[in-house]
């Protein structure tokens, strides 16, 4: 992601064919090291085409793919007869808030430059 964060800033700041010197400059100026294998494919794979049209068709492929949370409403019954269901929702909502917080660092498990 590091080497592909340097390219994207090389094209926006106006190099529109960047060479594996421009991105390891970039890397290094943030103190991350340039992964040379990473940077030789990923100019091998974008040699030639449009970054826009990249994009449009990262998008596109993007777009199919499903997101969200994996949560389901749950509505209240129109009648009295659902006693039993409301200590259940009750508990399935604690236990999202539980997952929430289990879930949520402060590093997402990730760095952007590591």
């Amino acid at each position: 992601m590091k080497v592909v964060a340097a390219y994207l800033l090389a094209v926006l700041g106006g190099n529109t064919c960047p060479s594996a010197d421009d991105l390891k400059n970039i890397l290094g100026s943030v103190g991350a090291e340039a992964d040379e294998d990473m940077i030789k494919l990923l100019l091998s794979e974008v040699k030639g085409k449009d970054i826009t049209e990249l994009i449009a068709s990262g998008r596109e492929k993007l777009a199919s793919v499903p997101s969200g949370g994996g949560a389901v409403a749950m509505a209240a019954p129109a009648g009295g007869g659902g006693g039993a269901a409301a200590p259940a929702a009750a508990e399935s909502k604690k236990e999202e808030k539980v997952e929430e917080k289990e879930e949520s660092d402060d590093d997402m498990g990730f760095s952007l430059f590591d």
